[in-house]
């Protein structure tokens, strides 16, 4: 049953079955629990932050808690957009769900990809205050901690599993130095310190069309929530049924780099 949870927890959602909604993907990602070997999930996404009045990467999770994958069971949680109490959270949620793989999701503003981070860094260097008002600059996200941590999810195979089903997708090796970072290399630490039976990543999502909309000066690309969600149940379904990564990198997509690199470096 899937079930999602917020600072102020929302209502329960029925377990449905596990509709991409187009045939293929169907198909081509329908999940075989008897081959399955996780069971229980858990995806998350932070509050909205900043000028930001919805995070698409909530919108994105609630949709799948709306609709999870059948035979998981699934919970969605809401965690806050604060340094450190988002890790706290989200410890607190691994000792409640007890789940076997976690998916973490951010909002990626400026990509056009869905982007599977590879990579978490033992650095805040915030741009802007979390909800809290903290602004960490240049401070360890877990003193004397490892300086990274490589995701524990298959991450080449999430991406070429997404170009297969016709989402843009890249693999990333930068999560930035705010709280996406901050809460992937929090869950890749609660892994190998405390959940190592646990597999877990993170995965960051363009905007929505009106958050684009909104920001038309820059006009960031983006993304329909209905997709990202698609795409989040493709990522649960792969590291479900993947133990091991690909060798190779994937494909090129139609649109977007490879890896994806802050436009910067791509210029």
């Amino acid at each position: 049953m899937g079930r999602s949870e917020s600072i102020e927890p929302l209502s329960s959602y029925a377990l449905v079955h596990f509709l991409i909604g187009r045939q293929d993907l169907e198909k081509k990602f329908a999940i075989t629990y008897s081959e399955a070997t996780v069971s229980r999930v858990l995806l998350t996404a932070v509050e909205p932050f900043g000028r930001n009045y919805l995070n698409s990467a909530w919108e994105a999770c609630r949709l799948v808690a709306d609709a999870p994958p059948a035979g998981l069971e699934l919970e969605v949680v809401q965690l806050p957009c604060v340094f450190h109490d988002s890790i706290e959270a989200l410890r607190k949620m691994i000792l409640r769900a007890e789940p076997e793989l976690v998916i973490a999701t951010g909002q990626g503003g400026s990509r056009p990809d869905i982007t599977v981070e590879r990579v978490a860094i033992n650095l805040d260097d915030a741009q802007g205050p979390d909800n809290k008002g903290n602004e960490p600059i240049d401070e360890p996200i877990i003193a004397g901690g490892p300086t990274a941590y490589f995701s524990s999810l298959p991450v080449k195979a999430c991406v070429e599993a997404l170009l297969e089903a016709g989402i843009p997708a890249a693999v990333s090796h930068t999560a930035g130095t705010y709280l996406c970072n901050h809460i992937a290399y929090g869950l890749s630490h609660l892994i190998a310190n405390e959940f190592p039976h646990i597999r877990g990543g993170f995965v960051h999502v363009p905007f929505t069309p009106a958050q684009a909309v909104d920001r038309q000066l820059r006009r960031p690309p983006s993304m329909a929530s209905a997709t990202a969600a698609d795409a989040l149940r493709v990522v649960m379904a792969t590291a479900i049924t993947t133990t091991e990564d690909h060798a190779a990198s994937p494909r090129t997509a139609i649109r977007g780099p490879k890896t994806w690199l802050p436009r910067w470096l791509r210029k």
